[in-house]
């Protein structure tokens, strides 16, 4: 009895904290199958199956005034990326380093990125999980790090990206 609790207790705090933020679910869309979709407002994103459904992935988005909208296409796929502060980051936080190496624990990037072709934007991995479902970046798309894992191992550079409110 009290194992059945136990692993109730358990199920519902891991259901309560997101832990499992990946799942498959029905989108009816026009978009191609691969293509990425990104509901802004929902704080999801959605990578189409092309059998009715898509891969629904929890993310956090850019805060008020620094959320874009529109097309854009991955350029470039990287492993545990540096990242360098953009400038307008670097003004917010004057004591940021220039540049962060990949994989150190203060490095924003997380596991995986994903840049796309407009501006400084990458769809990544995150040292911050709790933001997670949250309007938290300057206009990046952050996942867990597992799941940008999972997304990174599905798309190509060239995949389209549609971000939509």
């Amino acid at each position: 009895m009290f194992a059945r609790a136990a692993t109730a207790l358990a199920a519902f705090i891991l259901a309560a904290s997101g832990a499992s933020a990946r799942e498959i679910v029905p989108f009816e869309t026009r978009v191609s199958p691969g293509t990425i979709v990104i509901k802004t407002g929902e704080r999801q994103l959605y990578y189409v199956r092309g059998d009715g459904t898509a891969t629904r992935y929890r993310v956090a988005v850019g805060k008020p005034g620094k959320q874009w909208f529109g097309e854009a296409q991955i350029d470039g796929k990287y492993v545990r990326p540096a990242w360098a502060p953009p400038a307008e980051v670097k003004r917010d936080n004057p004591r940021l380093p220039n540049v962060i190496p990949g994989g150190a624990p203060n490095n924003p990037m997380g596991a995986r990125a994903l840049t796309l072709n407009l501006d400084e934007y990458a769809i990544h991995g995150t040292n911050r999980p709790g933001s997670i479902g949250t309007y938290a970046s300057y206009g990046c798309i952050r996942m867990l790090n597992e799941d940008i894992v999972d997304l990174y191992d599905q798309v190509s550079v060239g995949t389209r990206v549609v971000v939509e409110r």
